[in-house]
């Protein structure tokens, strides 16, 4: 029996060193194409970015102008004052009593002396009947006095004493006059009356309120100004009061008198003016805007109110100037920024100091999407308005 030897193939194997190479290149291959994958996205992306900046740099921003412009303005000084009446009083008895008569009713015009109210006369009467009679017989006491004084028929002293008793009587007789006249409440002055406060009826204490009386032509109008502008006011000074409720009315006075000191605290002085109301159309309480002329007129560079923006370093405009683009040589309208300094305002106008020259051409609007000398586009075809002397209207 013969047996049979089987040989086996040996195994062929990668040295490790080959294995590595594959690795490294296989893992080069995927960095290169993630590598090349995000430059190709980021060159999309630069070039979609590039494309919107371009189209927003070809949209310049719209803007409206004015041109500053050089007018004559006068200067005034500005304040805020109350109405009060010429005259003025609260009405009310001098004694307590019940409301017999009433003769007035709220808003009447009245005249000087006009019967207002009265209260119960009660016995007034029959006690001034009765005094009266009693001095009337010391009258008559007196009289035969003096008669037979003369027939030496009494003394002096008997006649000097009949004398005081007449003299007392008679003064009885005028307080109880007095006091009936204290039940008639009559107005002081003419004027307006104000809202009847009072019925028929009512039992008063003496002082009660029982209508408000105001002379409303003229009428006073009183404001402070600080020390340091007293130099520009003097008496008889026109004024110019503007009230809310009459916005397209103003009203023209005069300063009658200025206070004779100064507010310790605040460093004001009060200040009064008269003005003509014959329509009664303002009344005391009311407040208003007062104007007063000082000086003569100068001239001042005015824009817009619009064209003035404020930031944290102070106020400033956008003056658009005409140049040349270096890129291609063409004409463009370019803003530029411009601190400046402001003064007075009239209406929708404002005076600048300094900043702007009469004739540049100043943004009224649109300047909230400006910077620093970029280039515009001019569209005028609706402006704020520009008027010295604005009126309201209802639209």
């Amino acid at each position: 029996m013969s047996a049979t030897t089987t040989t086996a193939r040996p195994r062929t194997t990668r040295p490790p060193r080959a294995r590595g190479i594959v690795r490294l290149v296989i893992v080069l291959l995927v960095l290169g194409v993630i590598g090349g994958g995000l430059i190709g996205f980021h060159r999309f992306k630069a070039g979609i970015l590039k494309q919107v900046t371009a189209s927003i740099v070809a949209q310049l921003p719209t803007v409206a102008t004015a041109t500053a412009t050089l007018q004559d303005w006068q200067p005034a000084l500005h304040a805020t004052g109350t109405l009060r009446a010429v005259r003025g009083a609260d009405l009310s008895a001098e004694i307590g009593g019940i409301v017999g008569e009433l003769h007035f009713d709220s808003g009447d015009e009245v005249a000087a002396g006009a019967l207002l109210l009265r209260l119960r006369p009660n016995d007034d009467e029959a006690k001034l009947q009765q005094l009266q009679a009693t001095a009337d017989l010391d009258a008559v006491s007196y009289q035969r006095d003096l008669r037979q004084l003369a027939a030496q028929g009494v003394s002096r002293a008997t006649t000097d004493t009949d004398a005081g008793v007449l003299k007392a009587a008679q003064a009885q007789v005028a307080a109880q006059h007095a006091l009936m006249a204290e039940k008639f409440v009559r107005a002081p002055f003419a004027g307006r009356l104000g809202l009847r406060a009072v019925d028929l009826g009512q039992y008063l204490a003496a002082g009660t309120k029982i209508v408000t009386l105001q002379a409303l032509d003229p009428i006073y109008v009183d404001f402070y100004l600080p020390q340091q502008s007293i130099g520009q006011v003097r008496a008889g000074q026109a004024v110019t009061v503007h009230i809310d409720a009459f916005a397209d009315r103003p009203f023209a006075g005069q300063i009658v008198a200025l206070d004779a000191q100064a507010d310790a605290i605040s460093r004001m002085i009060q200040i009064r003016a008269t003005l003509r109301n014959p329509d009664h159309a303002l009344l005391p309480g009311m407040f208003g805007t007062v104007d007063i002329a000082a000086g003569a007129p100068a001239p001042q560079v005015t824009v817009p109110q619009t064209a003035i923006s404020a930031n944290a370093y102070g106020s400033a405009v956008y003056i658009v100037r005409t140049e040349t683009d270096p890129a291609d040589g063409k004409s463009c309208l370019v803003a530029h920024q411009q601190f400046v300094t402001t003064g007075d305002t009239r209406g929708d106008q404002i005076a600048v100091l300094k900043g702007v020259a009469a004739g540049d051409v100043v943004v009224t609007a649109g300047a909230l999407k400006l910077r620093n000398n970029v280039a515009v586009l001019v569209d005028n075809k609706v402006l704020p308005t520009d008027d010295a002397n604005p009126t309201p209207t209802d639209n």
